[in-house]
C-alpha cells in the first residue's frame, strides 16, 4: 500500500511530462509484444541495481496508469480494431531499414530478401503498409530484428537488467542497440522532429490500446509486477535472439516494451 501511494504521487508529476517524453524511438520490430505466461521460468536475470530499477518502474507504471492507459482507452473507443491493426502494420513497415540492416549483420541473406520484398509489396500494393499483401498473397512473413539482437546473435551477453525512465525494460546490450537503431531507422533524417514525435506518440498510443486488456489482467494477477515484467522481457529477448518462434507462439501476448 505504501508503494502504491508513492506511485500515485509520482504519477501526478509523470502526467506533466508524459506527452513530451513518452517515447524517443519507433520501438522494436514486429508486433513488439513480449510475453508473460511462463516467461522467465528458471531464468536468472542479473539485476545489481534492483532498488533503483524498481523506483524507475514505479514511475513508469504510474505514468502508464495515470496518463497512457486513459488515453489508450479513449483511442480504443474511437478507433475500430481493424484501423488500429492497420496502423500497427504501417508503423512496422517504417522499421524496414532497421530490420533489413540487422538481417544482413546477422548473415541472414534469405531473411533480408524476404523483408525487402515485403517492404516493396506492402509499401505499394499495401498502401504504405496499412495492409499486408506480402503475407496474404505470397506467404512472406516479416522478421523481427534489431541491433540488440544482432549483438546477442554474435555472443554479446545482455549485461545487467535496466529499467529505463519512460522507455521501460532493457539491459546494457539492448540499450546500446536501441541507440544504434534510432540512428539507422533513418525516418528522423527526412522529417521534422515534431512530425517524428507525433508518429512515435501515435504508434505508442495505438500499440498500448491493442494490449490494454492483457496488461490489466497480468498486472492484477502478478504477485510481484516488477519481477514479472523483468522475467518476461528477458525471456522474450532471448527467444528473439534464438529465432524461437514456437516458444513465442506458446506464450500469451503481453505488452510492448515502449509502454512500461
Amino acid at each position: 500500500m505504501r508503494q502504491r501511494r508513492m506511485c500515485s504521487r509520482a504519477g501526478v508529476v509523470a502526467v506533466a511530462l508524459a506527452f513530451t517524453f513518452s517515447t524517443t524511438a519507433l520501438g522494436q520490430a514486429d508486433d513488439d509484444e513480449f510475453y508473460l505466461d511462463g516467461a522467465g521460468a528458471g531464468t536468472e536475470v542479473s539485476d545489481p541495481i534492483e532498488s533503483f530499477n524498481r523506483g524507475v518502474f514505479c514511475f513508469n507504471d504510474c505514468l502508464d496508469m495515470c496518463f497512457l492507459e486513459p488515453l489508450a482507452d479513449s483511442w480504443d473507443f474511437i478507433m475500430p480494431d481493424v484501423a488500429q491493426r492497420s496502423l500497427r502494420r504501417a508503423f512496422d513497415n517504417l522499421r524496414f531499414p532497421v530490420v533489413f540492416l540487422n538481417d544482413l549483420l546477422q548473415a541472414k541473406p534469405k531473411a533480408a530478401g524476404v523483408d525487402l520484398a515485403r517492404f516493396l509489396v506492402n509499401t505499394t500494393a499495401g498502401v504504405g503498409g496499412l495492409m499486408d499483401p506480402a503475407r496474404d498473397w505470397f506467404d512472406l512473413e516479416r522478421h523481427n530484428e534489431d541491433f540488440g539482437q544482432t549483438l546477442g546473435y554474435w555472443g554479446v551477453p545482455p549485461g545487467p537488467f535496466l529499467m529505463l525512465p519512460l522507455l521501460g525494460p532493457s539491459n546494457l546490450r539492448d540499450g546500446f542497440g536501441s541507440a544504434v537503431d534510432a540512428v539507422t531507422g533513418v525516418i528522423g533524417w527526412f522529417v521534422p522532429l515534431a512530425v517524428t514525435a507525433s508518429l512515435v506518440a501515435t504508434d505508442t498510443l495505438n500499440r498500448r490500446s491493442l494490449v490494454g486488456d492483457q496488461i490489466a489482467q497480468e498486472r492484477a494477477a502478478a504477485l510481484d509486477w516488477y519481477a514479472a515484467v523483468r522475467s518476461a522481457y528477458s525471456q522474450y529477448r532471448e527467444n528473439l535472439i534464438q529465432d524461437d518462434a514456437d516458444a513465442i507462439d506458446q506464450q500469451s501476448p503481453f505488452i510492448t516494451p515502449e509502454v512500461l
